[in-house]
């Protein structure tokens, strides 16, 4: 047998003597990290999309995103307007919880018009005829430093009627 080398002390270094709550604080770390993992499977930080609704006697809006994100996810909402009645004039406001804190990669189709008005998003969408749909694709990417919950609402008009108002609030984890 091999002598034991210099500075080694068997009941230590072999039999972990004075150390056996190690073995606990590991596996302890190790439900930590279980738990946040089936925490992320079961979509508590984000990703998976909800559906929204909002209804006018004219027209009604459908929002499909998730509503819980993760900094730096890039993600598509999509929009319906159906038009109960003739829609001369739709314009689309989106309030600034939407830009605050988001990149807008891309939207599908382009309005007619894009302007803002008061750090609210306008889009001119034009004439929609009565019992169509009108569908909006959104994307967006999250930006890294965007933490804590944000107002998106979503306003329908025909000019300056309002049509319906959709109310929602996203969530944004680190």
């Amino acid at each position: 047998m091999a002598d034991i080398p210099d500075h080694i002390v068997l009941k230590r270094h072999r039999d972990l003597a004075g150390r056996e709550w190690h073995t606990w604080a590991e596996r302890g770390i190790l439900v930590v990290l279980t738990a946040f993992v089936v925490t992320a499977l079961l979509n508590q930080f984000g990703q998976r999309p909800t559906t929204v609704h909002a209804a006018g006697r004219a027209a009604s809006l459908e929002l499909y995103a998730p509503d819980r994100l993760r900094a730096g996810l890039i993600y598509e909402t999509r929009l319906r307007i159906h038009a109960h009645e003739e829609v001369k004039k739709a314009v689309l406001v989106l309030s600034g919880g939407w830009l605050e804190g988001f990149t807008m990669n891309t939207l599908v189709p382009s309005p007619l018009g894009e302007s803002s008005k008061d750090g609210n998003l306008v889009f001119t969408l034009g004439h929609i005829p009565a019992n169509r749909t009108y569908t909006l694709y959104m994307q967006f990417q999250v930006n890294p430093t965007n933490v804590g919950d944000d107002r998106q609402d979503i306003t329908l008009f025909d000019g300056d009627r309002r049509l319906a108002e959709l109310r929602r609030t996203v969530t944004t984890f680190p």
